[in-house]
């Protein structure tokens, strides 16, 4: 039991070091998220979200997807959507973070917490789908209630957005894509 429960805490211990790693993505406020508030905001936005889902999901399983699925970025930083990204460094970087953090569990739950984990990378599940659509719906709302955030310090306009977010969020939250496109396109092409 205690070398269970030290596992377990020294995983815990080292997933506060999320609360570090500052994203491209600002607050309301017009300050920079860090990551573990990306997560835990994740996990709001699916439980308060969930009926816009497609049949089926399951919003529990979708929870626990959005708690784990930036823990990777301890060690491999954070990759905003609009920068330019080695992807397959990044894949790479992420895969070997995904390793070793959920390899400090013990073995049961580090295996069980790591193929949650690739279930969301590899965003072929509905449940991975609905929770990578979450993943991509956030940001945008937190740049339209801080007057632009990332998209004015990237420069993105409108066409570079929908390229880049229609199809993420599309393919598993159309309701939700429907609601943010108007929204986005006002303030985007009503800026210049």
């Amino acid at each position: 039991m205690s070398a269970r429960l030290d596992a377990q805490m020294a995983f815990l211990m080292e997933a506060d070091k999320l609360k570090a790693i500052i994203r491209a993505t600002r607050n309301h406020d017009g300050r920079f998220e860090n990551s573990a508030e990306h997560s835990w905001h994740l996990a709001l936005f699916a439980l308060v979200l969930g009926e816009h889902a497609p049949e089926g999901i399951d919003l529990a399983r979708v929870i626990r997807m959005l708690l784990i699925h930036d823990l990777v970025e301890i060690d491999a930083g954070d990759a905003p959507i609009f920068g330019e990204v080695d992807e397959t460094a990044m894949a790479r970087a992420e895969q070997a973070a995904a390793t070793r953090l959920f390899g400090l569990l013990p073995p049961d739950q580090g295996a069980e917490l790591l193929a949650l984990w690739q279930e969301f990378e590899q965003n072929e599940t509905p449940d991975a789908v609905f929770a990578k659509s979450l993943d991509r719906f956030q940001p945008p709302n937190l740049n339209l209630a801080s007057g632009g955030g990332s998209w004015t310090d990237y420069n993105v306009d409108f066409p570079t957005f929908e390229a880049r977010l229609a199809p993420k969020i599309r393919r598993g939250a159309p309701a939700l894509w429907d609601w943010l496109r108007p929204r986005v396109h006002g303030f985007l092409t009503g800026r210049g």
